[in-house]
């Protein structure tokens, strides 16, 4: 596997604590505003679109949103950020890689030594894991079976288990997106028994081989989108994430499928699009990183010399548009959501993180280097945020 390098002209890494912000008082909870209009446009710089003010957040909150990942991976005290919408509501990482379901894939789930790696048994393991999305769901079933694997997989015994579990009160299923019940497709009473009839169909019609075989994303991406019940944003998200093992080598700036929430975000940051398409705007804004950050003088403190993704663009779509609901509630999405659901709550147990090899990086975090850029106390306009909030 070729190894990611840090693009040239990048500063060098240096091992430091980055300054924790600034400690204060946050009561900060308001209310969305209960009607919207069209945002108002601020730049032709991107013509013929047009952006409005909250495009310009999109920036700001992404690089303030990475400083925060450092702060809290070097140990540094809470609050993270002395931006109030940040420290109050939870939004996941600017990198999807780094957020702690999916860094949990990784190591536990698809990098085991304990576990056989043959495309077979890494690709089960994913589409079981992601199937549910749930960690807690995953530990069950290990604590039950011991070693997960495709080999020693059988429906009765792990329909025993995932009906006991819902029986107990317990969740079975991740609420960060939905999965159709499959009931029409596989005639099963439950959820999880038509997901596990799924997984069956997967295994026998040798989808892990067909994945491996793909020579881009976009042709994974049709091979996941052909199966029942897998639509266009989870046929992106599980290729996305069967890219993180070994079984394929796809460039993550290859192929981009917007999701709902994406489609929301890409609404309030451009009141014209210039007819470019949704998945062409999410483009632009990964290959113009670093030219809208030295507009805005940001320094975007990047994962240890990795640029966003295309993926990452695409879920920052999602957190701005929430974001946006209470920085910037003039601005009108699809949906008219106008409030933020979830409140931050700090992990107790950290996480040591660690990426797919093929990414080059995990070196660099064992060597304790952090980027230069993730040493700014808080991004312009972010340290005082109420500028932003109406």
């Amino acid at each position: 596997m070729v190894k990611t390098s840090i693009p040239s002209g990048r500063k060098r890494c240096r091992p430091a604590k980055i300054p924790a912000a600034t400690p204060r008082t946050l009561d900060f909870d308001h209310p969305a505003a209960s009607a919207t209009v069209a945002p108002i446009i601020v730049s032709n710089h991107l013509a013929p679109a047009k952006t409005t003010a909250v495009y310009d957040s999109y920036w700001r909150f992404a690089t303030e949103r990475q400083r925060v990942f450092y702060r809290r991976a070097l140990g540094s005290p809470w609050p993270w950020t002395d931006n109030p919408v940040m420290a109050v509501y939870k939004f996941t990482n600017a990198y999807r890689a780094s957020d702690r379901v999916s860094q949990y894939l990784i190591r536990k789930v698809i990098y085991r030594d304990d576990l056989p790696n043959s495309i077979d048994e890494i690709v089960f393991r994913i589409l079981l894991f992601k199937l549910f999305n749930k960690i807690e769901t995953w530990e069950r079933l290990e604590q039950a079976f011991g070693p997960i694997s495709f080999a020693d997989y059988r429906f009765d015994r792990y329909d025993k288990i995932l009906t006991k579990a819902m029986a107990g009160g317990h969740r079975v299923y991740s609420a960060a997106y939905i999965m159709p019940p499959g009931s029409s497709a596989f005639g099963c009473k439950t959820k999880h028994q038509n997901h596990l009839k799924l997984l069956e169909m997967m295994m026998a019609q040798e989808l892990p081989e067909k994945l491996a075989s793909a020579r881009t994303m976009q042709k994974g991406f049709e091979l996941l989108r052909g199966y029942p019940t897998i639509g266009d944003f989870l046929a992106y998200q599980f290729v996305t994430d069967v890219n993180y093992s070994e079984v394929t080598d796809f460039s993550e700036m290859d192929f981009v499928i917007p999701g709902p929430g994406a489609r929301d975000g890409l609404r309030k940051c451009f009141a014209d699009t210039g007819g470019l398409s949704d998945a062409e705007l999410i483009r632009l804004m990964a290959d113009r990183q670093e030219q809208e950050c030295e507009r805005l003088g940001l320094e975007f403190p990047s994962l240890w010399g990795r640029p966003l993704q295309l993926i990452d663009c695409q879920n920052l779509f999602c957190e701005i548009d929430k974001y946006a609901r209470v920085a910037h509630p003039e601005a009108a999405g699809l949906t008219g959501r106008t409030r933020i659901k979830q409140k931050f709550s700090a992990q107790v147990q950290p996480i040591q993180f660690w990426y797919p090899p093929k990414w080059g990086i995990n070196d660099r975090i064992a060597a304790g280097a952090v980027p230069n850029e993730a040493f700014g106390l808080s991004c312009p306009d972010a340290a005082n945020p109420q500028d932003e909030i109406a």
